[in-house]
């Protein structure tokens, strides 16, 4: 739990849910766990089609507060435990690298390192 299936780098000023919906296509999941920054109808529209559900807390602003499971959600951890591993490596952690291409070599030898304990 908390290892990385897929990653994408972008822009820093660019907000994190603008490559989510890209980055889940195509991956079949039984649920899907996300920070409420990620409660989006096109997100939850296409974990829907893949047959997941969405445990995503509704973002206050919303009309409708949709449901979520909570139990669930509190597995959430794992994910912040992957980005907690990942900024044990000063290269990553200090984004030492200027350029993109390498600052993203190292992620992906980081992701392996740890898929592979």
């Amino acid at each position: 739990m908390g290892l990385p299936v897929r990653f994408e780098l972008g822009p820093g000023q660019q907000n994190d849910m603008a490559p989510a919906c890209d980055l889940i296509k195509g991956l079949a999941a039984q649920k899907v766990l996300a920070d409420r920054a990620y409660d989006a109808d096109s997100l939850h529209d296409i974990i829907l089609e893949q047959g997941g559900e969405p445990v995503i807390p509704p973002r206050r602003h919303r009309k409708h507060q949709h449901r979520y499971d909570k139990i669930a959600y509190k597995n959430r951890w794992g994910i912040e435990g992957f980005f907690a591993k990942l900024k044990q490596w000063r290269r990553i952690a200090t984004r030492y690298d200027k350029l993109a291409a390498n600052f993203l070599g190292f992620i992906k030898l980081a992701a392996i390192m740890l898929w592979l304990k």
